[in-house]
């Protein structure tokens, strides 16, 4: 942990929180300009989709090749180099005059803006394990504000100057924030000085040898598939005959979800108090309530505009809740490698989000919406049945009391107390 005082750390996880926040609105707000994208571009709305499914394909490359480095180099360089990079990236897809430019430059933002991966680990470093659960939490909430004011201005800047324009503003945000971070940031000495080939095949390792990282990963890579398709397709929907609104409705239905951003530190201050499993589980059935009530949405008019925003609040804010749960239980299984860590956690993530993207839209081709939250139910039940067997699992199993002579709630010796300490 890195010598710092209580302002100094407060100060340096707000101004983190910030920067994911700048970071993650980066990878979301095309989300809310597809139709504006196909419209300038001269390309199908489904087409236009895949600038989303580029920019969050290059985020899970960016969190495989450029995350471990967190473990390797000092972060505030590091940081401050990708966000510059970012706001080129960004400055370039402004200026695109024809799809395959677009997609190659969303391919370079994704990739190089991966803030929140890395400033996960660096913000445990600087907290005792006690309040991992709700700093956090804490960048969570600036991930979320992101998300939600990415896709609400985006909409809105979109509608008024043309889908160009997000792209202008997000890159002088990025280039702002790098700034922010040069001067303020603390550097704390790297935790390894593996060389980069090492440092790239150790979340592998680590995906094979431990369990909890790959079932934390499971878990967020089905949920965030299932919350990609959802806000792929609900720019489509609401565009579409059904709604017949603009690019800014999808906009101000995501910014009615910013109450999650109040629930991330709640959530983290339970996972401090209560462990990550609890949590887990009511996120996973929150999310698989979201569903069947996203459906209505199909409906139309005021009744489903507010089926919609009741189902993309429960998706949210289980999403993100369970997020928390997933980082402190895998930041728990080592303090040296927990950039390695975050990379294969994320890169899971990711490469569910990306392939939620892609399905969302392939199902609300073929199937219409009702197609995008079956989606999202049958990934939920993936991730809850894979939940529940490991409950069922590190259930103790009942002693015979004819056969042993003893109470079956009673302790038997030293194995069984180190039995249960391993499960908690």
């Amino acid at each position: 942990m890195t010598d710092l005082n209580h302002r100094q750390t407060t100060s340096a996880v707000a101004l983190l929180a910030f920067a994911c926040g700048v970071a993650v609105g980066n990878v979301y707000f095309p989300q809310a300009i597809g139709p504006l994208v196909a419209s300038g571009l001269g390309v199908s709305p489904d087409t236009a989709t895949t600038v989303v499914t580029a920019t969050q394909f290059g985020y899970a490359a960016g969190i495989y090749l450029l995350v471990p480095l967190g473990d390797r180099l000092r972060p505030r360089r590091l940081l401050v180099t990708l966000l510059t990079l970012t706001g080129a990236g960004l400055l370039a897809a402004s200026a695109a005059q024809a799809l395959m430019p677009l997609l190659a430059a969303s391919v370079l933002v994704g990739t190089a803006t991966v803030i929140a991966p890395l400033a996960g680990p660096l913000a445990a470093g600087l907290v005792p394990a006690e309040r991992q659960g709700v700093v956090g939490g804490t960048l969570l909430s600036g991930c979320l504000a992101g998300m939600l004011l990415s896709r609400a201005l985006g909409g809105a800047l979109g509608d008024w100057l043309g889908w160009r324009a997000p792209y202008v503003v997000a890159a002088a945000l990025s280039l702002t924030v790098a700034v922010l971070l040069a001067r303020m940031l603390p550097s704390p000495e790297p935790s390894t000085a593996e060389p980069y080939p090492a440092l790239l095949a150790a979340p592998l390792r680590l995906l094979r040898t431990e369990p909890e990282l790959r079932r934390s990963g499971l878990y967020q890579a089905m949920v965030f598939a299932g919350f990609s398709a959802v806000w792929t397709g609900v720019a489509l929907l609401l565009t579409g005959p059904a709604y017949g609104l603009d690019a800014t409705a999808a906009g101000l239905l995501a910014l009615v979800n910013a109450a999650t951003m109040v629930c991330t530190p709640v959530a983290g201050r339970l996972v401090d108090r209560h462990g990550p499993d609890r949590v887990t589980l009511v996120c996973l059935l929150m999310v698989g309530a979201a569903a069947p009530v996203l459906a209505l949405g199909v409906v139309g008019g005021l009744p489903g505009f507010g089926a919609l925003v009741v189902g993309t609040l429960l998706l949210d804010v289980g999403m993100q809740s369970g997020q928390v749960a997933n980082l402190v239980r895998i930041y728990g299984l080592g303090t040296d490698v927990r950039a390695r860590l975050s990379t294969a956690y994320m890169t899971c993530a990711y490469l569910g989000g990306t392939a939620g993207s892609w399905l969302g839209a392939r199902a609300y081709g073929g199937f219409g919406w009702l197609g995008v939250c079956a989606l999202v139910a049958a990934l939920t039940a993936v991730a809850l049945g894979r939940h529940l067997l490991v409950r069922v699992r590190r259930m103790p199993a009942p002693v015979s009391s004819k056969r042993t002579g003893r109470s079956p709630s009673r302790p038997r010796g030293r194995a069984h107390r180190s039995r249960a300490r391993r499960r908690c």
